[in-house]
């Protein structure tokens, strides 16, 4: 459904005025638990730990209803600005991926800022992911049958695991989905991207609370610098896995998203971008029933089925 005079009046007013997250990131984390919560889904979900250097690293683990066809894998980071979110808040989203899909999913619950600031949440993203990889027998899946996914940050996340693992040469992962990602630095009235400029005030998501998480993300102003930061200043971006990027019509994070699948391809990999029209940031985590959610596991099918 096309988003009309009345609907954008009320986006304005919901996004109006702005909560200071770097004042009041504790309590909107609680209110992410409130709006997203927690429901038992009806087929199979476990909890494990992963050993980081120091700690552990929680993961959910979900099946889908098909408990005959459990050979493909999707390695999943959350979004909420590296602040905000958990595996609890994505729960539900991760039992419908299961599902739509057939894949096993692995929710990765890292490190949050300002309590872990960048590299914090990228390590224990690239920690999970290669301890899944060295060890994918025990899911019985092969590595060609291994996918990272995320949405925002977690879009961010995937994007940079897929650069560190190419330079770290531990391991190879063939596929990535990233879902609206962060993929840039800079989202004040300096940013270069038009969306940030178009849709920053009245869609839910603003460049205000865009620029409270980096800050709150970011060790110092030095990691702005950094591809693992923001992966769209990464000086090479060859050899990297066949990726599909989902964007959103009314995102600041859109044309950021876009430009970084255009990069890819600059460099010689195989990528789609599809923008999803009408549709605001975050609506991933919507009921399985909305058209925008439907839309996109159609489309993540047909790019998983693809070999």
């Amino acid at each position: 459904m096309a988003i009309n005079k009345a609907m954008k009046l009320a986006l304005k007013a919901l996004s109006y005025p702005d909560i200071d997250i770097k004042k009041n990131y504790k309590i909107h984390r609680q209110m992410t638990k409130v709006t997203r919560p927690h429901i038992k889904p009806l087929y199979k979900m476990w909890d494990h730990k992963i050993n980081g250097i120091g700690h552990e690293i929680p993961v959910r683990i979900f099946l889908p209803s098909d408990k005959d066809n459990l050979d493909k894998l999707l390695i999943f980071f959350h979004g909420g600005g590296w602040v905000t979110g958990n595996i609890d808040s994505y729960t539900n989203v991760c039992a419908n991926m299961a599902k739509q899909t057939g894949h096993i999913v692995v929710s990765v619950d890292y490190r949050l800022a300002p309590e872990h600031p960048f590299p914090a949440a990228p390590e224990d993203c690239y920690t999970a992911t290669r301890e899944i990889f060295m060890n994918c027998s025990l899911f019985n899946v092969k590595k060609e049958d291994i996918t990272l996914i995320g949405d925002s940050a977690g879009g961010n996340l995937a994007a940079v695991v897929s650069l560190m693992a190419r330079d770290r040469g531990e391991f190879l992962h063939s596929r990535q989905i990233l879902i609206y990602p962060s993929a840039w630095n800079d989202h004040s009235e300096t940013s270069p991207f038009k969306s940030v400029h178009e849709n920053g005030k009245d869609f839910l998501l603003t460049s205000k609370r865009l620029c409270d998480y980096m800050d709150l993300y970011k060790s110092s102003d030095e990691d702005l610098k950094n591809p693992y930061l923001a992966p769209l200043l990464a000086d090479d971006l060859s050899n990297q896995p066949r990726t599909l990027i989902i964007t959103a019509e009314y995102d600041p994070l859109r044309d950021e998203g876009e430009a970084y699948g255009r990069k890819l391809a600059e460099w010689g990999n195989s990528v789609e971008v599809y923008r999803m029209k009408d549709a605001l940031h975050g609506f991933i985590a919507l009921p399985k029933r909305f058209v925008h959610v439907k839309r996109s596991y159609i489309i993540v099918n047909q790019f998983l089925n693809q070999g």
